[in-house]
């Protein structure tokens, strides 16, 4: 399944961190920023262009690291971090197409499923949390025992 909407509506479905909306639509937006490397005059400036690769590649690594991890605290560190890696792979993105070193209808494409991450990843922690204060002790952290 493509990742199109917001977060898994049927928890039945999670059988691993592939099947979040969240992480496919991040792996997505990694595509979109890689993308924009491979094409124009960033392709060049090998430095930057593997900050915005690493910065884009550890959104959906994170959220699937966290996933996988034994407790939901460490899930929300995760969460937190590819929060982070988002708003870096942002302020990457504006700085390079103000430089004119890729393409602003791409960059603009990238940038907007970006905005959608962050509003999941938003709307995921958020989730994580209000569970977190109910159920300290269960140990599945992940998104499908908060209905999401």
């Amino acid at each position: 399944m493509t990742g199109v909407g917001a977060l898994m509506s049927d928890p039945d479905e999670i059988q691993s961190y592939r099947d979040l909306r969240v992480w496919q639509r991040a792996m997505d937006a990694a595509e979109l920023v890689m993308g924009l490397i491979d094409d124009g005059p960033l392709a060049k400036r090998y430095r930057l262009a593997a900050q915005l690769e690493a910065s884009s590649a550890s959104i959906p690594a994170n959220i699937s690291e966290g996933h996988e991890l034994a407790t939901r605290k460490q899930y929300l560190a995760h969460l937190y971090y590819a929060r982070g890696s988002l708003a870096e792979t942002l302020t990457f993105l504006e700085l390079f197409e103000r430089r004119k070193l890729i393409d602003t209808d791409r960059a603009r494409e990238a940038w907007g499923v970006l905005i959608e991450v962050r509003k999941m990843l938003y709307k995921l922690t958020s989730r994580l949390e209000q569970g977190a204060a109910v159920a300290e002790s269960d140990p599945d952290p992940s998104p499908d025992t908060l209905n999401l």
